[in-house]
């Protein structure tokens, strides 16, 4: 059955609102994860009906020509080992894509908008190798110059959508805002503060002690598997609602999300919808981080490898269960955190990933490998190896990384993987694995015995 889905139509739907929430909100990078996490936190607000999300695409407009048609609304598939749940969310009221610069400009100016919201992949940050804003790269650079222009130019990279979106506000009059990443980096709201000063020192240095005085950066740490949507969730939602949904959002019963920031022009009320709301994140950042998704990169590049094309079948098959459980015990050492704090949370992550209705593809977790593994499987790396120890778990996922690299299993979908991927086909792999760990930090590829150990995984990921 096809019914046109509209927001007014859609009114008469159990538990949505009256009238569409005044945008207060805007979001930049709206995708499935957004629409599982942030945007279900707002939903289940009890101050939802004063929180709309004004949302923006990435590069593709894909969402926003599904979504705007159906006036932001969607079906969310929560997908239990049981049965699906399925809900209407109402939380976003607006949806754009990027290209739609004077929208965004219009938002920033509103002294209404509260918050802004990001989750546009670590790659989307932009940063060099010591963290700041990578102003050579093509996007900022063409950016800042567009910028040095017209204040009002459009603009691609995130970072300078911040800048322009904040200079926009400063030339309105309008004051306090907060900045809040959704995205896996440590410390993210600090990155942001980082990159947003260096982009507004490089197109006009008067904007960076108002940014100082006016913008919150807050910091959160999010986590809810979320797979890519497929033609069968879009029929399960019409034979459950009775209407087509363009663009449902499949995921797991399990979310989480760790805030920390003052927001200084308030926010909805997100701890009554589960939100912790924290002094300190990077406890919370460090556990999740390490341990699902340092265990997510490495069974996308190892279970591709061995042919599993979903995380639940990757965990199935007990060689990578097993290497899976050999890098946890390496990241638990250093986490600092109660030994049964750490096994609760690695058996509900076992559960997680054993969930077969969740079919989270390896291929998708995959992407953008050469800024996720930083921060996914170094830092434990280098505490192994500053105590003397060779971990061979964070071995085996860059031993299936460079695999990746050289065409096996998942594609390569990686902006920033260029040198990497020319280092590992150089030549057998027992050869580039130390200029392809140099790509990665640094002095890497010079650890004799960790080059040892990623070469015999290589070897053992293929047997």
């Amino acid at each position: 059955m096809t019914v046109p889905t509209t927001r007014r139509l859609a009114r008469g739907l159990d538990g949505l609102p009256a009238a569409s929430a005044p945008v207060r909100i805007v979001h930049l990078g709206v995708g499935n994860f957004h629409r599982a996490h942030q945007a279900w936190y707002t939903h289940h607000a009890p101050d939802a009906g004063q929180w709309g999300i004004a949302a923006f695409t990435g590069r593709r407009p894909d969402q926003a020509e599904a979504l705007a048609p159906q006036d932001g609304l969607y079906t969310l598939i929560t997908k239990g080992p049981d049965g699906d749940e399925v809900e209407v969310i109402s939380s976003i009221v607006a949806v754009h894509p990027a290209t739609d610069h004077e929208a965004y400009l219009g938002y920033l100016r509103d002294p209404a908008v509260a918050i802004v919201t990001l989750t546009v992949t670590e790659h989307g940050y932009r940063r060099d190798a010591v963290g700041n804003l990578d102003l050579a790269a093509e996007d900022v650079a063409a950016d800042v110059a567009a910028l040095r222009e017209d204040l009002k130019a459009p603009v691609t990279s995130a970072p300078m959508r911040l800048v322009a979106g904040l200079q926009a506000r400063r030339a309105a009059g309008a004051e306090a805002i907060t900045i809040l990443p959704c995205d896996n980096l440590p410390d993210n709201g600090d990155v942001a503060r980082t990159l947003v000063i260096d982009g507004a020192a490089a197109i006009d240095e008067s904007l960076v002690p108002w940014i100082e005085q006016h913008v919150d950066f807050a910091t959160s740490m999010v986590d809810r598997i979320t797979p890519a949507t497929t033609d069968d969730d879009r029929d399960l939602a019409g034979d459950r609602l009775g209407y087509t949904d363009a663009s449902p959002v499949p995921t797991e019963p399990f979310s989480e999300w760790v805030i920390s920031g003052t927001f200084v022009a308030g926010r909805p009320r997100w701890e009554d919808a589960g939100a912790q709301i924290v002094d300190d994140v990077a406890p919370h950042e460090r556990r999740k981080l390490w341990l699902l998704n340092g265990s997510h990169s490495q069974l996308a590049y190892v279970g591709s490898a061995r042919g599993h094309e979903t995380i639940d079948a990757a965990i199935a098959d007990q060689q990578c269960r097993a290497w899976v459980e050999q890098y946890w015990d390496e990241a638990e050492r250093n986490l600092g955190l109660p030994g049964e704090e750490v096994q609760a949370y690695r058996d509900a992550l076992i559960a997680r990933y054993e969930n077969p209705r969740v079919r989270h593809l390896t291929a998708q977790i995959a992407h953008d490998g050469s800024q996720k593994l930083p921060v996914r499987t170094l830092p434990t790396l280098n505490a192994e190896r500053a105590a003397g120890r060779v971990p061979v778990g964070c071995a085996t996922t860059l031993a299936g990384w460079v695999l990746h690299l050289r065409g096996i299993g998942a594609p390569v979908h990686d902006p920033g993987a260029g040198p990497a991927q020319e280092a590992a086909s150089a030549g057998p792999v027992g050869e580039v694995v130390p200029a392809v760990l140099e790509t990665l930090q640094p002095g890497l590829g010079q650890d004799a015995e960790l080059v040892s150990a990623v070469v015999e995984q290589a070897e053992a990921i293929t047997a």
